[in-house]
Order: structure tokens, then sequence, then C-alpha cells
């Protein structure tokens, strides 16, 4: 199961933080296509029906279920880039 660093989940409550329903808000990775060749994130106010929930500290991740077997084994991360934006990662989980 994919799982988020303290950065990765500290960004996704700062983002979600003035949703019209922050205690369900989150993001949302799911697959463009109907292989995982390419995932778009975005934010949402709640899981779809058959979406993988994960959750750490208050931030919750919704994953679709190609985005679920594609991040299986993988570690979300967050950081900042050189222009002060927000930059997500996946990496191989420790």
């Amino acid at each position: 199961m994919l799982t988020l660093t303290t950065n990765a989940a500290q960004a996704i409550r700062d983002l979600t933080a003035n949703a019209p329903q922050p205690e369900s808000s989150g993001i949302r990775i799911s697959a463009k296509g109907p292989e995982a060749d390419s995932l778009v994130l975005s934010l949402a106010t709640g899981p779809e029906p058959a979406d993988e929930v994960v959750e750490k500290e208050g931030a919750r991740v919704y994953l679709d279920e190609t985005a679920a077997v594609a991040l299986g084994d993988k570690a979300l991360d967050a950081g900042e880039t050189a222009e002060g934006g927000l930059s997500f990662t996946v990496t191989e989980q420790p």
C-alpha cells in the first residue's frame, strides 16, 4: 500500500485546509488511460466508491484501482520547488 511521508501529509493537509469539506477532503490519484502510463493528481472532496484510501496524520489520499496497483509499493513525498511551489514525488518505500 502507498505510504505517505510526514512532508506529504503536511502538504496535503495544507492543500485541503480551506476545502468546502476539509474533514473528508484529500488528493486523488487516478490513472489517465487504461494503464498506469500516466497518473493525474487532483483535489477531491471525498473518495470515489472503488477508491483505496490512504490516511496519515489527518491527510487523505484516494487512489483509483489502477493507481493503487501502480503505487502499491511506493511512498509519496512532498517538497518545495526552486520557484517556491509544491512538488510531489513518488519513491520506493524504505
